[in-house]
C-alpha cells in the first residue's frame, strides 16, 4: 500500500466540503495555488461537469474528481498536462493525479455497455460500472506491459521511438499479449524491436503508468546473441551505449530511468536507488 500525503480510497461523494480536481483528456485545471480547489466552490463554476468521483485523501482531507467534458476556461487557471506533473511536480501530487486521470478515463469509456449498448450505472460499494440490462460489470482497466534494460557488460542497449523527445534514448517496452507470461513478452519484444536474443531475464519492480492505464513490470536481461535490426515504424534508432558515454535519458520518475540508474549503481558498487512511488 502506498503511504504519504496521498492515499486512494472509495467512499460516497455525498457530503459537502473537501477538495476537488478537474480533469479533461489527461489534463488538470491548475492555478497559482496548485490543482486542489475547494470542492463546493469549484462545482459552482461554469464547467461542463460530466461526473463526480470520490478518489481518496490528501493530507487527510477528502479529494473528489470532477470529470469535465471539454477544457473550459476558468479565470486565473489553465489546463496542465499530466506529463508535466510527472516531470516537475511533487511525487504525491503526480500519484494523486495519475489515479484520478485513470478513473476519469475509465468512467468516460464505460458509460454504456459494450454488449447491449444500454447505460451503465456506478455500483454503490465498489469501483465498478454495471449494466442493469445484462449484468456485465466493468472495473477500471489495467493493461500489463513490460519494460526491460538489456545489458552487455559495460554496455546498455537503448533505443528511441519517433514519439520520444528529441535526443532521448530509453529501455525497450511492450504490452503483454493474451496467453503469454511477462518473461515471454520480454524476450519477444526485444526480438521484435531490435532483433536481439536475451538471457537471464530477472524481474526488478513495477510502476503504475497512467498514460493512460498501464502497469509496467520492470526487468533486467542480459544480451545472448544477435545484431541490432530495428523494427520499422517502431524504433527510430537503437545502439549499444557505454556506461561512461550515455545519451539523454528518460524522466527521473520513470521506471525506465530507474532500471538504468539501478544497473549503473550496482556496476559502480553504490547503494541501490529507490523506485519512485514504491
Amino acid at each position: 500500500m502506498r503511504t504519504g500525503r496521498w492515499e486512494s480510497a472509495l467512499f460516497e461523494a455525498t457530503a459537502q466540503g473537501g477538495w476537488a480536481v478537474a480533469h479533461c483528456q489527461q489534463q488538470f485545471l491548475g492555478d497559482s495555488n496548485g490543482v486542489l480547489f475547494p470542492r463546493d466552490w469549484l462545482k459552482r463554476q461554469d464547467l461542463s461537469v460530466l461526473s463526480e468521483h470520490a478518489v481518496g485523501h490528501f493530507d487527510g482531507e477528502p479529494v473528489y474528481l470532477l470529470e469535465i467534458d471539454r477544457p473550459d476556461s476558468l479565470e486565473g487557471a489553465s489546463w496542465i498536462g499530466l506529463r508535466q506533473f510527472m516531470l516537475e511536480g511533487e511525487e504525491d501530487i503526480f500519484a494523486m493525479l495519475g489515479f484520478a486521470s485513470q478513473i476519469g478515463i475509465w468512467w468516460r469509456q464505460n458509460r454504456f455497455c459494450g454488449s447491449c449498448g444500454q447505460p451503465n450505472l456506478r455500483m454503490p460499494r465498489d469501483r465498478a460500472m454495471q449494466c442493469e440490462a445484462c449484468g456485465i460489470q466493468r472495473y477500471p482497466l489495467l493493461s500489463p506491459s513490460m519494460i526491460v534494460l538489456v545489458t552487455r557488460g559495460d554496455e546498455l542497449l537503448l533505443a528511441r521511438s519517433p514519439r520520444f523527445v528529441p535526443g532521448v534514448y530509453s529501455t525497450l517496452a511492450g504490452f503483454v499479449e493474451p496467453g503469454e507470461s511477462v518473461e515471454h513478452c520480454v524476450a519477444r519484444e526485444v526480438r521484435e524491436e531490435v532483433g536481439v536474443e536475451v538471457t537471464n531475464i530477472r524481474y526488478i519492480g513495477s510502476q503504475p503508468w497512467p498514460f493512460p492505464h498501464s502497469l509496467m513490470f520492470g526487468y533486467h536481461a542480459e544480451y545472448a546473441s544477435g545484431e541490432i535490426v530495428m523494427q520499422p515504424d517502431e524504433i527510430e534508432d537503437a545502439r549499444w551505449f557505454h556506461i561512461d558515454d550515455l545519451p539523454r535519458l528518460p524522466a527521473g520518475r520513470s521506471i525506465a530511468r530507474y532500471l538504468i540508474e539501478l544497473y549503473l549503481a550496482r556496476r559502480a558498487g553504490r547503494p541501490d536507488p529507490v523506485l519512485p512511488g514504491a
